[in-house]
């Protein structure tokens, strides 16, 4: 019980972050018409290093603040839990890149734009549902509205909207939105239980 509650307390921040991170990195990847797949496939990669990293900074501060190991047993467990996933996402993306140049243009952008930004969603989903067997409920309900929300973007099929449009959307809604309002949510009901 009380590692969940440190792991409570560190995912408020790492979720605004990521939310802050993604609604910026959506914007800016619009602004400046980052729409070839190829383009907006390395941009999103180098990206998502950045929310990584910051975690990783914000994780160690607290473990020191707290004078608590960082790679603790609980820390390597979560780990383990996400890597594959995360993995799937690298490697599924990285083929792509490479092999875009022999892909018909237009299924490039269909694959490029629409289903890789969803499966990306997915699998983020499943990292984060596997992480939640080592945190608090609340993070396997985050995890499945990743899963159930990429799902159903697939259901749905092409948009009928300009595919770099609804790319960069759809990452600002997942990545951005999502995350700021669970680490808004996670900061208020941690402080209120904490006043308590």
């Amino acid at each position: 019980m009380e590692r969940a509650a440190v792991y409570r307390r560190a995912l408020a921040p790492i979720m605004l972050l990521t939310g802050i991170v993604g609604l910026s990195a959506a914007s800016i990847g619009w602004l400046l018409k980052i729409d070839s797949p190829g383009a907006f496939i390395a941009y999103w990669i180098v990206i998502s290093l950045l929310p990584l990293a910051g975690s990783f900074v914000l994780i160690r501060a607290q473990a020191l603040r707290d004078g608590e190991p960082f790679w603790s047993p609980p820390t390597r467990r979560v780990t383990q839990a996400i890597l594959p996933p995360f993995v799937a996402g690298l490697a599924g993306s990285t083929l792509m890149l490479v092999h875009l140049g022999s892909i018909q243009r237009d299924l490039a952008q269909v694959i490029g734009l629409a289903w890789l930004p969803l499966g990306w969603i997915v699998l983020y989903g499943c990292a984060i549902h596997a992480a939640g067997f080592f945190m608090p409920r609340g993070i396997k309900l985050f995890g499945w509205a990743f899963i159930a929300g990429g799902c159903a973007l697939f259901a749905l099929g092409l948009p009928n909207v300009p595919l770099p449009l609804y790319a960069h959307g759809v990452m600002g809604l997942f990545f951005g939105l999502l995350h700021l309002a669970y680490g808004i949510y996670l900061y208020f009901t941690e402080k209120r239980k904490n006043e308590a």
